[in-house]
Order: C-alpha cells, then sequence, then structure tokens
C-alpha cells in the first residue's frame, strides 16, 4: 500500500482509505493508546477520538509521507486529553475499590502487581516530560526519533529527558553511581 496515494485519496473524501491507513497500523495504534491509558476501554476510546480527528483534519496534513507521526501525535494529544478529563473526576467504583482494597488493574498475581505499582509510584516522581519519554522509549520501545515526532520536540530533548529521567529513577532505588 502506498501511503502517499491513500493520504491523496483521503484528502479527496474516499473514507475507505482513510480506514486501510489505519488498519495497516492498528496495532501500534492500540498499543500506544494502551501504553498511556493503562486499561482497553479508555484506549478503544482514545483511538476512536483519534480516528474522527483524523478524519476531520486529513485536509491539513501538508506531507503525506508523515501520515503515520501525525496520526501518533494526534493520538497521544486525545490520550492526554483524556487522562487530564479523568484527573479531574476520579470514578466513586474506583475509590470504594481502593479503599476495600480490591485489585482494579486485572492482575492475578500480588507480587506482579506490587512491582508495577512501585514502578508507577517511582515513575510519578518524575516530571510529565521524563515519564513520558521513559514511557515511550521502554514501556512501547519506541527510538528516540519517532518519540521526538510524538512530542513534538528535537531528539535531544527526548534524549535529555530519558538520561534525567533514569538518573532520577536510579537515585530514588538508591543506586547513583558513585563519583
Amino acid at each position: 500500500m502506498d501511503v502517499v496515494q491513500q493520504v491523496k485519496k483521503s484528502k479527496k473524501g474516499d473514507k475507505e482509505a482513510l480506514l486501510r491507513l489505519i488498519m495497516t497500523e492498528k496495532d501500534a495504534y492500540y498499543r500506544l493508546a494502551y501504553a498511556y491509558m493503562r486499561n482497553e476501554s479508555d484506549a478503544l476510546d482514545a483511538l476512536e477520538d483519534m480516528i474522527v480527528k483524523l478524519y476531520e483534519g486529513i485536509h491539513q496534513l501538508k506531507k503525506p509521507e508523515a501520515f503515520y507521526s501525525w496520526s501518533k501525535t494526534i493520538l497521544v494529544n486525545q490520550c492526554k486529553q483524556s487522562l487530564r478529563r479523568r484527573q479531574k473526576l476520579l470514578p466513586a467504583e474506583n475509590l470504594q475499590n481502593v479503599r476495600r482494597g480490591e485489585n482494579t488493574s486485572g492482575d492475578s498475581h500480588p507480587s506482579q502487581v506490587e512491582e508495577r505499582m512501585d514502578l508507577q509510584e517511582l515513575l510519578q516522581q518524575l516530571n510529565d516530560e521524563q515519564r513520558e519519554a521513559i514511557q515511550l522509549k521502554y514501556y512501547r520501545d519506541l527510538d528516540y526519533g519517532a518519540i521526538a515526532a510524538i512530542t513534538n520536540v528535537p531528539t535531544g530533548t527526548v534524549k535529555s529527558r530519558v538520561f534525567h529521567g533514569l538518573k532520577k529513577l536510579r537515585a530514588l532505588l538508591g543506586k547513583e553511581e558513585r563519583k
């Protein structure tokens, strides 16, 4: 499939062409959304929002060959927007489950849950940019260039965020290099 041709068709109103583009990378989109949202339902909601934005904004895409980085940037922005909305409103059922000590993550083995909770606690100690760069690098296995495209910052900035974030995590774990 030629991405440039499909984007041109999409710009002319061909919904099927846009759908073909999206379906080609559907697994990558889902994994990226899931990395941010941490549950299937919210990840799928973010994907739906992304598809609507793509359909409405495809005519704004200047470089057809950049479709996938552009669409992933839109997906990340949708996820961030959803997370901001979620922070403003914590569902009462989740709060009750936490109070009762119930596991809401879907993991069955207690040590796995504890390890993930510990790691998430440590990641929360980082600033948003460092946490995002580390999650995209190590949870989603994206390279620095892809992360730079998604977050709209230079590659050097991504490398710096990862480096300083990891350095802070090591310090928090008491594994700071002694000089």
